[in-house]
C-alpha cells in the first residue's frame, strides 16, 4: 500500500534531497548518509583506518616500551661493568676487589662491551618509534613538560654521543682531544640520572603498555578504534548492520600486531647480529663468527694479540739490555733482580686470560716468580700496596698501582714467559706483571721497578 505522509512533513529521502541542495548552495561539504555508503567509499575509509591503525601500533606506546625494557637492560648491564672497570683502574684507597675468578675481568668486561654494543641498534630503534612526539605541536605545555623535555635531550645526546665514543674506542680510533675514560665515565652518570628522571615522567605509560593487551575474541567481526560521529543529525541516524568508517576489521588488527612483531623481531636480529659478530674477540666458542671485532682471538705472537708494541712505547734498547734488572724498594730496603735471578728462583705457571678495556681477551699460560716471592726475598711485606714502573717513555699506563690482596695472591706473577716460551719483546720481555681479574692496562710490561707504597 502506498506510504502516506501526513499534512507539514515530508519524506526522509526529500528532506535528504533539500539539505543537500542547500548545503551546495552555501558551499559547505555535502554530508554522507549511512545509506549512501558504497561499498568503496567504505572500503576507502575502512582502508585508510586500518593503515592508521597499523602504523600506530608500529610507532605506539607498546613498541616503545618494548624496546625501552631491552635498552634499559643494556644500560644497566654497562653502567654496573664500566664502574667496575674504572674503579679497578682508580680505586679509593678504601677499596678491596675480589682475585678469583681469574677470568673476572674477561667476564665483566666482555659483558660491557657487548651491551654497549647491543645498545646501537636497540637506541635507534626507540628513537625511530618515538621521534614523532618530538614534533608535536605546541612543544611546551607546562613547566613540568619542559623539564620533562629537555632531559630527554640530555638523555638522547648523552647517549648518542657515550655509545660513540666507546664504539671508537673498541677501535683504537681517537678522534678527540680529551680524555676517553673521563669522559666516558662522567657521560656515565649522566645518562643515568636522565634515565632515571624519564622512567618516573613515563611511569603511567610504562606501567599501562608493560605487558600486552588481550587479543580480540575469536569471532569478533570488528574492533571498534574509537567512536566519532559522522552525521550527528537525529533525522538522519538509522540503526544499522553496514560497517561504519570508524570501525577496523580484525585481520587488519591482526596485520597491525603482526606488523609490530615484524619490527621488533627485526630489531631483535640486529642486535644479535651485532652482537654475535664482535664477540668471537672475547671468546673462543664465537672466534669463528668473528666478522667485525678489530680483534682476532688467537692472533699476534705467541697467539695474544698485542695493543702497544716495544718500538711504540720506544724500549726496543732498553728492554733488550742484557744489564736490565728489576728493583725493588720499600721501607728504605732496595733490591736488585736480574732476569737470570729471577729465573733462578721457583717458578710458577698459571693459566690467567689478558683482557684489555676495549673487550678483546685471550686465554693465556703464563710462566715466572710469584711477586708475594720476590717481596719475601727483598725483606718486604707481602700485603702491601705498590707502584709498578715501566720501561715505556711514550703512552698512557707507563705506571699502575696494584691492592695489597693482588700483591699477596698466590696467581700474581712477574712474568718471564707465555705459552711455554720466552716472553716476546711485544709483551713485555724480560719481565712483566699478571695478576687475575685486573684489565690488560694495568698487567705492565717491561717493568723496571717495584715500590712499595702503603
Amino acid at each position: 500500500m502506498p506510504r502516506r505522509h501526513t499534512p507539514g512533513h515530508l519524506p526522509n529521502d526529500r528532506l535528504t534531497e533539500l539539505r543537500s541542495s542547500v548545503r551546495e548552495r552555501l558551499g559547505a561539504p555535502r554530508r554522507q548518509s549511512v545509506h549512501e555508503h558504497t561499498p568503496d567509499s567504505t572500503h576507502e575509509q575502512t582502508t585508510d583506518s586500518a593503515q592508521k591503525q597499523t602504523h600506530d601500533s608500529v610507532r605506539g606506546p607498546r613498541t616503545a616500551v618494548v624496546i625501552g625494557r631491552l635498552l634499559g637492560l643494556t644500560f644497566v648491564l654497562c653502567f654496573a661493568t664500566g664502574i667496575w672497570s674504572h674503579y679497578l683502574q682508580d680505586p679509593l684507597p678504601w677499596m678491596r676487589f675480589p682475585t678469583r675468578p681469574a677470568v673476572l675481568y674477561q667476564v665483566t668486561q666482555g659483558v660491557h662491551v657487548a651491551a654497549g654494543l647491543a645498545s646501537v641498534p636497540l637506541l635507534l630503534a626507540k628513537l625511530w618509534t618515538v621521534y614523532p612526539r618530538l614534533f608535536t605541536w605546541p612543544p611546551i605545555t607546562s613547566a613540568i613538560h619542559a623539564l620533562e623535555r629537555g632531559l630527554i635531550g640530555v638523555l638522547v645526546a648523552s647517549s648518542l654521543l657515550e655509545l660513540t665514543i666507546g664504539v671508537m674506542n673498541i677501535y683504537h680510533w681517537y678522534a678527540w682531544p680529551f680524555s676517553f675514560r673521563t669522559v666516558h665515565y662522567a657521560l656515565a652518570w649522566v645518562i643515568v640520572g636522565s634515565l632515571l628522571a624519564h622512567i618516573a615522567f613515563q611511569l603511567p605509560t610504562i606501567r599501562e603498555h608493560w605487558r600486552s593487551r588481550p587479543s580480540p575474541r575469536r569471532g569478533d567481526a570488528a574492533v571498534d578504534v574509537g567512536e566519532v560521529d559522522t552525521d550527528p543529525a537525529p533525522i538522519d541516524r538509522v540503526q544499522t548492520d553496514h560497517v561504519q568508517a570508524d570501525r577496523v576489521p580484525a585481520d587488519h588488527v591482526r596485520t597491525a600486531g603482526s606488523d609490530r612483531r615484524a619490527f621488533l623481531a627485526s630489531v631483535a636480529a640486529a642486535t644479535v647480529a651485532v652482537v654475535g659478530f664482535t664477540a668471537g674477540q672475547s671468546t673462543r666458542f664465537l672466534s669463528a663468527f668473528n666478522l667485525f671485532g678489530p680483534r682476532r682471538y688467537g692472533d699476534g705472537p705467541q697467539g695474544l694479540p698485542v695493543n702497544r708494541t716495544a718500538a711504540a712505547a720506544d724500549v726496543l734498547t732498553t728492554a733488550a739490555d742484557p744489564a736490565w734488572t728489576l728493583e725493588v724498594r720499600g721501607n728504605g730496603i732496595v733490591h736488585g733482580f736480574s732476569r737470570s735471578q729471577l729465573e733462578a728462583m721457583d717458578q710458577s705457571t698459571e693459566d690467567i686470560p689478558i683482557a684489555c678495556v676495549e673487550g678483546w681477551s685471550t686465554a693465556a699460560r703464563w710462566t715466572g716468580v710469584r711477586v708475594r716471592d720476590v717481596l719475601t726475598r727483598s725483606g718486604i711485606d707481602p700485603h702491601s700496596r705498590l707502584r709498578v714502573t715501566s720501561l715505556q717513555t711514550r703512552g698512557g699506563y707507563a705506571v699502575s698501582e696494584m691492592g695489597p690482596e693482588f700483591a699477596a695472591d698466590e696467581l700474581t706473577l712477574i712474568a718471564l714467559g707465555l705459552n711455554g716460551e720466552p716472553l716476546d719483546l711485544d709483551h713485555g720481555y724480560p719481565a712483566r706483571i699478571i695478576a687475575p681479574g685486573r684489565p690488560g692496562v694495568l698487567q705492565t710490561k717491561w717493568i723496571s721497578t717495584i715500590e712499595v707504597i702503603g
